[in-house]
């Protein structure tokens, strides 16, 4: 896990979510809202298909419009099984770590790899390109 998750504020622009993703060298930012929940997580995708593409001013959407449904998430207790079937399950590659209802960090496929057997990882992998 990578400690210490930057948000992007679902009141923020679109272009505010890029400006970070740049920043960081990321292409996945989580959405929070001011209470500080995880409201969903974007990605670079999210911003060029959903809103470029489509002829919206990246300066003017908030990153809140593109947060659908119910965010995936896992336990900051959860084991890297239990990481494995999350992301083989919904088809990603980084999750949001949550604490009770507090962001605690990101875990992505590349966290796993490095402690887990190859086999397991390579079935992730398999999953995850089938969509």
């Amino acid at each position: 896990m990578t400690p210490g998750a930057v948000c992007v504020s679902e009141r923020e622009t679109l272009a505010d979510a890029a400006q970070k993703m740049a920043d960081l060298d990321v292409g996945s930012l989580p959405i929070c809202g001011d209470d500080n929940r995880l409201k969903g997580m974007i990605t670079d995708r999210d911003i060029v298909v959903k809103a470029i593409a489509k002829g919206r001013n990246p300066a003017e959407v908030p990153a809140g419009e593109l947060a659908e449904g119910k965010p995936v998430t896992i336990g900051a207790d959860d084991d890297a099984t239990e990481i494995l079937r999350t992301m083989g399950q919904h088809q990603v590659r980084r999750l949001p770590v949550i604490d009770g209802h507090d962001l605690v960090g990101m875990v992505a496929l590349a966290d796993v790899a490095r402690a887990l057997p190859d086999r397991p990882v390579g079935d992730l992998m398999d999953a995850i390109s089938k969509g």
